[in-house]
């Protein structure tokens, strides 16, 4: 959530121009990856949680090349380190989604 914010702010301060385009694809691939987990959260099984997470991890994916985009185009000031926040998330999910790939196939093998 902490990163769809700082999506936000960044993209606030884009051209006008770009707010149908990349401003629009940025902020709706930011808040891809929190609806993402939520959803896979309330599914009915681990595997489909973790199934989730991988689209969430798309999402994220999607999310740091538009931002690397906006930094190519000088839309994104040189002193703000968004991807280092991307990065972070990026671990978090693969951890989780790690964690509970084993949990998941440790409840096939008991069924």
């Amino acid at each position: 959530m902490k990163l769809v914010a700082a999506v936000y702010q960044v993209t606030a301060s884009f051209p006008k121009s770009e707010l149908y385009g990349l401003v629009a694809q940025a902020r709706r691939a930011a808040v891809s990856i929190p609806s993402n987990i939520a959803e896979g959260a309330g599914r009915n099984s681990t595997r489909e949680y973790v199934q989730f997470l991988g689209i969430a991890t798309g999402s994220l994916s999607e999310l740091e090349t538009q931002l690397e985009l906006g930094m190519m185009l000088k839309y994104v000031p040189d002193n703000v380190d968004i991807l280092r926040h991307t990065h972070r998330v990026g671990r978090l999910l693969t951890a989780l989604r790690a964690s509970l790939k084993n949990k998941a196939d440790r409840e096939e093998s008991l069924a």
